[in-house]
């Protein structure tokens, strides 16, 4: 009888876990941290980029825009 464990790590961290077996400089480790930050956000551009274009927005329809929640007099 084979029992399905769920793996606790995903793909990238397994990759990761293996690259990093051993010791690294905390100088290193930062500049790791920074560089998969920036990936991050840049793909977080990319994304914000797409619905900005595909709804065809732009800085004035957005300051235009009232988003706050409407409260009821008391």
């Amino acid at each position: 009888m084979q029992t399905n464990i769920a793996q606790p790590f995903n793909n990238a961290q397994l990759e990761l876990l293996k690259m990093f077996s051993r010791p690294i400089p905390e100088n290193e480790l930062l500049e790791l941290k920074r560089l998969i930050v920036r990936h991050f956000a840049k793909k977080a551009i990319e994304e914000a980029n797409k619905v900005w274009d595909t709804k065809g927005l732009d800085s004035r329809t957005i300051l235009q825009t009232h988003l706050r929640t409407p409260y009821k007099r008391v």
